[in-house]
């Protein structure tokens, strides 16, 4: 940070990005030097011997030894400077794009001399003994150059950015023409899938995500190595921030319970861990083949042959299935997943366009209920439409004036109510079994999708429940969000990033990220080896317990700078992110919050709320006589020792899900097999609480 220039243009690196990039150079040419060094020992003298091109194999092999020393030499130094100052100290790396640009510049040069070697090796321009000489040996060695060369030309397209080539200072970004250049940037490389240009509504949805991501980004200057060290130097500072809250007694951990009947004691029946768990695993199998492909890498294509339907194209069709292949392999993966037969399956589209997900039709004879089953993101075409998360009017009826929803969202609910119109699928369902009762779900975007579309079509099915797993933050303004608690049961689980992702959050975290980063003090490559360290191990305590220079300084290594400087904080940030106006530029004008009724659930931190019940428990038992306990106590030690995870659950509000925080499992939590194994975890749970009492 800022972006390398080179050549006039931007790139998607910056000049403390090449150090491991560059070891790794280093270590490759070392070792092809050597080799091409032991092939000038032993076969340099033998090419004299050549009955013709002897001369040319000779010139070759120096040249080649010359042109990879340059190099090799050169990258030492770009490492060396590279490796200078902290993140936004650009002066102490200075020599870093000239030492580049002599590099790259080398690059034609390189690429000429393996030409014509790869000429003089190939062709009859060279004649050697095979009794002395070994001409494979070179072809092998011009091979491998070739290679080189590919990976530095790969190293270079993976860092262009198109972006880049506007020519624009920091400071005329923040025009609105300029926004708009960018912004006409964004939707020129989505228009660039060829996939998507068939889409309905594409334009419109490109136009609006391409004004997001460039209001988000236009004046940050950041490379992608800087969000991941700002997001190690993020998951330090609040995992220090907490602690030192927790430590003032300032804040304290929410109450949770492992016992079901206390938390659902005034909630409507229908919201239940065990419906919840049941429909947890149909809306897993909205995922279809793939995700049986994913938790069954070995076994997933025999389980899939036992469902699917040979030449199904040709065959008459009982119900409505849209877009699926010959086999029908989007529907065998339903129907493994979900254990229901065919005839089950009332309808089922596969369609995946932009803004148009797919979804499912079921008859659940276990709960009576006809349920719609919405999939999650699983394409690009998904994300896009995660993407264009702008606010925009949502008004059905039910809903009070002047309500907002996520527009990509919108759309989508919308293109699934036609589908369901337009084949009259939940007419000719209730027609089949009028006495069911209507349910959708989904997971993460299905869950957005669900909620709205239950919201759209409750005045014609006023009984409906919507069960959300994973929902995203950004869904409902908040008084739209009240109302959907009637009928809406939302879970989630720890700290699920989806649940947190919205608007407002991605601008909070992108203005936390930029201070952070003008604060820190070390150089990126420390930074993000901490990282990598952070992993596997954990933060430990000695970058943790350091002291805070006025409460706003963390000392990473013992004898080093500190990782937060409180001077730096100040200087950069009011000349800098103030100066642009980062903080202030808002691309949402409304805030959105997560819908329906919210049941978090989290994994028990620690022993001690088991000594606590326990307390409880010598209370209930000791009247009875003390051996009683101990065989209780026992028992109760030898069945826990058997499960892997225990879970716990509260109720929580929209507004505990607005910050977005950097958590070691923020990914895995919103992995929708995650979801079902805490429910299935606190169902046992339930089961066994009567045991444990």
């Amino acid at each position: 940070m800022p972006a390398l220039k080179l050549f006039g243009r931007k790139w998607l690196t910056a000049t403390d990005d090449l150090v491991y990039p560059g070891l790794f150079e280093i270590f490759i040419r070392i070792i092809w030097f050597v080799l091409i060094g032991v092939a000038c020992l032993r076969y340099y003298a033998e090419t004299w011997k050549c009955q013709l091109g002897g001369d040319l194999v000779r010139v070759f092999l120096v040249g080649e030894m010359t042109i990879l020393g340059i190099i090799t030499i050169l990258i030492v130094f770009i490492v060396n400077h590279s490796a200078r100052g902290s993140i936004t100290d650009t002066y102490a790396r200075r020599y870093v794009q000239p030492l580049l640009t002599v590099k790259v510049l080398l690059i034609p040069p390189e690429i000429v001399w393996n030409i014509l070697g790869t000429l003089w090796l190939f062709s009859d321009g060279v004649h050697c003994s095979s009794e002395y000489y070994t001409i494979g040996v070179v072809e092998a060695l011009v091979l491998f150059d070739w290679v080189l060369i590919g990976l530095t030309i790969l190293g270079l397209a993976l860092i262009f950015d198109p972006l880049g080539s506007l020519g624009l200072q920091d400071n005329e970004l923040e025009d609105s023409v300029e926004h708009g250049k960018v912004s006409r940037i964004w939707l020129r490389r989505f228009k660039f899938f060829w996939w998507m240009r068939r889409d309905e509504s594409a334009n419109e949805t490109f136009q609006h995500v391409a004004g997001f991501l460039s209001a988000l980004f236009r004046g940050t200057d950041l490379v992608p190595s800087d969000v991941m060290a700002g997001c190690v130097l993020l998951r330090v500072r609040q995992k220090r921030e907490t602690l030192e809250l927790k430590r003032l007694n300032i804040l304290e951990r929410p109450k949770y319970s492992t016992v079901g009947i206390n938390i659902f004691a005034e909630a409507p029946s229908w919201m239940s861990l065990d419906w919840a768990h049941h429909y947890i695993q149909l809306s897993i199998a909205s995922y279809g083949w793939l995700f049986v492909i994913y938790r069954h890498a070995c076994t997933g294509c025999f389980r899939l042959v036992r469902e699917m339907t040979c030449c199904a194209c040709l065959r008459r069709k009982r119900n409505i299935i849209l877009d699926d292949n010959c086999c029908l392999c989007s529907l065998s993966g339903v129907k493994t997943l979900s254990k229901l037969s065919e005839d089950d399956i009332l309808f089922a589209s596969f369609r995946n366009h932009l803004c148009e997900i797919p979804f499912c039709v079921l008859a659940d004879h276990k709960t009576s209920s006809i349920v719609i089953v919405i999939r999650g993101s699983l394409s690009l075409r998904d994300l896009i439409t995660d993407i264009a998360a702008a606010s925009d009017f949502f008004e059905p009826e039910g809903l009070p004036p002047g309500s907002m929803a996520h527009r990509g969202m919108i759309v989508g609910a919308k293109v699934l109510l036609k589908q369901l119109d337009q084949y009259k699928v939940l007419d000719n369902a209730f027609k089949i079994y009028p006495h069911y009762n209507l349910t959708l779900t989904g997971h993460s975007l299905g869950a957005g999708l669900a909620v709205l579309l239950g919201t759209l079509i409750r005045p014609r099915y006023p009984n409906l429940r919507v069960y959300a797993f994973s929902t995203p933050a950004g869904l409902l303004s908040r008084e739209a969000a009240r109302v959907t608690e009637e009928f809406v049961l939302s879970i989630g689980l720890g700290d699920d990033l989806v649940m947190r992702l919205s608007v407002d959050s991605m601008e909070n975290f992108r203005t936390s990220l930029l201070i952070t980063l003008q604060a820190c003090r070390l150089p990126k490559y420390r930074v993000v080896l901490n990282g990598f360290g952070y992993v596997l191990f954990g933060v430990p305590d000695r970058d943790l317990n350091r002291t805070w220079r006025n409460g706003n300084t963390i000392n990473s290594i013992p004898g080093q700078l500190p990782l937060l400087s409180e001077t730096s904080f100040i200087r950069q940030t009011e000349t800098t992110i103030l100066e642009k106006d980062v903080t202030r530029r808002r691309y949402s004008k409304v805030r959105l919050y997560t819908a329906g009724r919210i049941l978090h659930i989290a994994r028990c931190k620690s022993a001690s709320k088991e000594k606590k019940r326990f307390s409880r428990l010598r209370i209930y038992t000791y009247e009875y006589n003390q051996r009683a306990y101990i065989n209780i106590k026992l028992a109760y030690f030898r069945k826990q020792s058997n499960k892997e995870k225990k879970f716990e659950m509260r109720w929580a509000h929209p507004e505990e899900f607005m910050e977005l925080s950097v958590m070691p499992r923020m990914l895995l939590d919103h992995l929708p097999e995650n979801v079902e194994e805490a429910l299935a975890t606190l169902v046992q749970q339930q089961q066994d609480l009567p045991f444990i009492l």
